[in-house]
């Protein structure tokens, strides 16, 4: 059972990051469809469950290493190598963001040089890093909980103290701001399953337990669906007044005093640092396979890095980078599927 709920732990802390702490990302993919949002949710849960259950077969089965094995297992053409250095890039820039955005979080809250809040960031991580799948497992079960409590604790009060009816008659009266909310849950979706079949894959290898990694994943999306409603039902009754802020749970947590907001901003720190793990770790693993760079050697080489890519800044590097990686994702999501079903037709 612990080494389930690790696994499940593990799953939470890469997929949520910052952008989903904050209550950001559940505003843009979400929240902005109004009550159809909830299906999304949901739509993103089963595709986790079920991709999850195809990538960990497919890596015990064919003795995976990294996500680039999978990505060119699955489309072995140009299209697979195209995506596979566009997914190394992704994570690469994506560790970038993180250390930007580390610095841009101590910078805009303690009025200090942003470099402080990059600095921290990077040898927080270089720590873990360097204890390896025991880091990632350890790190994210303990910040996994944190996450769980807080997040549950802003949800919990705000019902006890709002005077907001709640019902689906209102929910459907609530206005909405875009109309694609399919599309939107399934690129969302994707975009999750490939950053985490960075981690997952590697997992594969080293744990070695088929049983306890799906029932980890089913544990993990269960729980994040879970809080992904909490935070998208506290966000759409606050429309339209949570557009206004980059930090939208911040604005809901306010009414509760200083102390719930700071515990806030530090969970949106240490989901800013378990993706930054995550990302470095996936990435260091493909080196170290693809090179033959021993991983502690590959995790600083990708640190080191990472801090000149962080100067071109949090923002510009986010508007760029994360609708590419949305498309590349969808894309690998599908590879995955059509590559799965007709290995399985095969076999029958």
């Amino acid at each position: 059972m612990k080494k389930i709920l690790q696994i499940s732990a593990v799953f939470i802390g890469t997929i949520v990051g910052a952008g989903l702490a904050s209550g950001q990302e559940i505003t843009q993919f979400f929240t902005t469809y109004g009550y159809r949002s909830f299906i999304g949710l949901i739509i993103c849960m089963l595709m986790y469950i079920s991709i999850g259950y195809m990538v960990i077969n497919l890596s015990v089965k064919y003795k995976l290493d990294s996500y680039k094995d999978l990505i060119i297992l699955v489309n072995s053409g140009y299209l697979g190598k195209i995506t596979e250095l566009l997914t190394s890039f992704f994570m690469l820039s994506g560790a970038a963001i993180i250390l930007a955005g580390s610095g841009a979080l101590i910078k805009q809250y303690f009025g200090t040089s942003s470099w402080i809040g990059i600095i921290v960031m990077f040898f927080a991580a270089l720590i873990i890093l360097l204890r390896n799948t025991q880091g990632i497992i350890e790190i994210n079960s303990f910040i996994v909980p944190s996450l769980i409590t807080v997040i549950t604790t802003i949800f919990l009060l705000y019902i006890f103290f709002s005077k907001t009816p709640i019902n689906i008659d209102y929910f459907k009266s609530l206005p909405y701001w875009k109309g694609h909310w399919f599309i939107s849950s399934i690129i969302y979706g994707s975009f999750n399953i490939l950053s985490f079949s960075g981690v997952l894959v590697p997992f594969c290898k080293e744990i070695d337990d088929k049983k306890s990694l799906f029932i980890g994943i089913i544990l993990g999306a269960s729980a994040l669906t879970i809080l992904s409603f909490f935070i998208n039902f506290m966000l759409i009754i606050n429309v339209p007044y949570i557009f206004k802020y980059e930090i939208p749970l911040l604005y809901i947590t306010h009414r509760f005093g200083k102390t719930l907001q700071i515990l806030l901003l530090v969970i949106i720190w240490l989901e800013m640092f378990s993706t930054e793990v995550s990302d470095i770790y996936s990435i260091g693993k493909t080196i170290e396979k693809a090179y033959s760079i021993p991983y502690k050697k590959a995790v600083l080489l990708v640190l080191l890095i990472a801090i000149p890519i962080s100067q071109i800044g949090f923002k510009n590097l986010i508007n760029y980078l994360y609708p590419a990686f949305g498309v590349i994702s969808l894309i690998f999501v599908i590879q995955c599927i059509v590559f799965y079903i007709s290995k399985k037709f095969k076999k029958d």
